[in-house]
Order: structure tokens, then sequence, then C-alpha cells
């Protein structure tokens, strides 16, 4: 089974959209390039599976909304099931990941792998994700079998694949054994809140937005609203208005090549198109026209 081209494909409340894997093996391995370019930035997002993810080579910072890990080479991190998290290269680095549905290791959801093992793991609310030092417990050794058994296509990958996960998963459960016999706790009002705003801002980031009316739509106050954005994702809400904008607005020129700069400006929320290209080179380092053409030479 071939590896699958690295991207991301969300949808507006930044779920991943993009299957992993197929429904009879729902696993998918990647490797990707990245550097400190704006472009080469994982945003935040989130989806069902459960990702893990190796430092190949260099170094990288990935963030979920109450931790930060710096990984460098040969470290491994796991990320929870529904939960948000973005990352970005410090220098270069290059990494492989695996992103596997819960389904893989249980077979299905009245196996006792399931109710005794992952449903407990992937409800815990400590485990937002956890970072693996290189060697330890023999968990990047179990990674890198199931990642290069998958990147070979060896016969009976699937075995393979599917016994070293398990290895990883029962390694996760018990480092929040603990926590799992612990009672049930409520859900982090600052996770929900702040989904509910990204939705609001993802759907209506063209139109003229306020801070109130981010903060409407989580039904809070202007005050609470940025300290929910700077406790979770450690960035102001008109920060992370305009950097979407101007990250939307970078897909439309080389998605759209037939819309003028001064269209993309208004589609992208703009109310000039000197303003989009002054934010443009802020995060881009040069105009929207240079980077259109700089990216189909």
């Amino acid at each position: 089974m071939a590896l699958q081209e690295c991207g991301l494909n969300l949808n507006r409340v930044s779920k991943e959209l993009q299957p992993h894997g197929t429904i009879d093996f729902p696993c998918a391995g990647y490797t990707s390039f990245h550097t400190e370019r704006q472009e080469d930035m994982i945003p935040w997002h989130w989806h069902d599976e459960i990702e893990l993810v190796y430092m190949a080579e260099g170094k990288m910072k990935v963030k979920t909304p109450s931790e930060s890990f710096l990984l460098e080479r040969g470290d491994l991190v796991a990320i929870n099931s529904n939960v948000l998290h973005s990352a970005f290269a410090v220098g270069e680095c290059r990494l492989r990941s695996l992103v596997f549905s819960p389904s893989l290791i249980t077979g299905n959801d009245n196996s006792i792998y399931a109710k005794k093992y992952i449903q407990p793991l992937i409800s815990c609310h400590s485990f937002s994700g956890l970072l693996i030092g290189d060697g330890m417990e023999g968990t990047t050794v179990w990674f890198n079998a199931a990642f290069e058994a998958l990147e070979q296509d060896v016969r009976g990958f699937e075995f393979i694949v599917r016994e070293n996960l398990s290895r990883i998963c029962f390694y996760l459960y018990e480092q929040f054994e603990q926590q799992l016999t612990e009672k049930e706790q409520p859900l982090d009002q600052d996770n929900l809140r702040i989904r509910k705003m990204l939705e609001f801002i993802h759907k209506n980031f063209a139109d003229s937005l306020s801070l109130a009316d981010i903060s409407n739509s989580a039904d809070i106050s202007e005050r609470e609203c940025m300290r929910c954005f700077q406790k979770t994702i450690q960035i102001s809400p008109v920060q992370y208005l305009l950097k979407y904008r101007i990250m939307q607005g970078a897909e439309m020129l080389l998605g759209d090549k037939g819309k003028s700069i001064s269209e993309i400006a208004a589609d992208c929320g703009f109310d000039s198109p000197s303003n989009f290209t002054k934010f443009f080179r802020r995060y881009y380092n040069c105009t929207p026209r240079e980077y259109r053409q700089k990216q189909t030479e």
C-alpha cells in the first residue's frame, strides 16, 4: 500500500476531510518536508483518527490547545482523536506520520479492545498529545516497523501495521491508565468555545467581522473571547482572522488564476487590494503577484 500524498483538506470547522487509508484498512502513511515558510506550516485542524508523527530529520513544534511539543530527530508524538493541533518547522525538517482510525485496532465498538482500552483512551481529557522520546519503550521502533511495512507494501503489511500500532496504543493506555480510572471530567469549555469561534471565522472570513461578532458566535464576552484564543492557540482572534484570510488568499492565487488580485482581495474580506498586498507581504515576504508567479514557474 503506497504512501498517500500529504496535504490538508479541511471543512469549515477545520475538520480534516481527507480519507486516511481505505474503508477496509483505515490507516495512511505520509512523509513530508517542511521549512519555516508560511506556506509550509500545518494549520490548526482536527480529525477523528489518532495521529503519530515521527521526526526523521530536524525539529518541529507541534501544538494542541493545552500543550506544546518540540520534536527533535528520533522523537515521536501521539495526537489523540478529535484534538485540535497545528505544527511548524524550526528551521527545516522531514517527518513521517501515520494517521489511523481507532477501529483499525478495535475491529468494532463492542470488542474488548474497544471497551477496555481504546474508547477510554480516546475519551481521556488528560490525553491531547504525548511526546515520546527517541527509543522510549520501543515505541519509535514499533512506529518505524509499521511505517516501513506500509511504505514498502510488503506481503502481509496489514498485520505488521496493526500489530505495531496496537503496541503503541497499549503503551499510551498505560501512560494514562491512572487518569482513565478517575471520575469523568466535564468537557473543556475553552476547547468547545474555540471550535465554535473557528467555525464562525472560517464560514464568514470574507465578511466584515469584528471582535464582537466572533465572541457572540460562542455566546461569550469580547474579553473572554480574547482570553480563550490566547490560552488555546496563543494568538488573538483578530490576528487569527487576518492570518486565515491571507492563507485563503494564497490558495486562491494558485487555485483560481483567472481572478485578478483585486477580486481575490475582496473574496478574502479585505477592503482594498493595497491592504491585501500589505499584509500578504508581511506573511509571505512577497507580493501576491510575485507569489503567484513564483509558484507557477
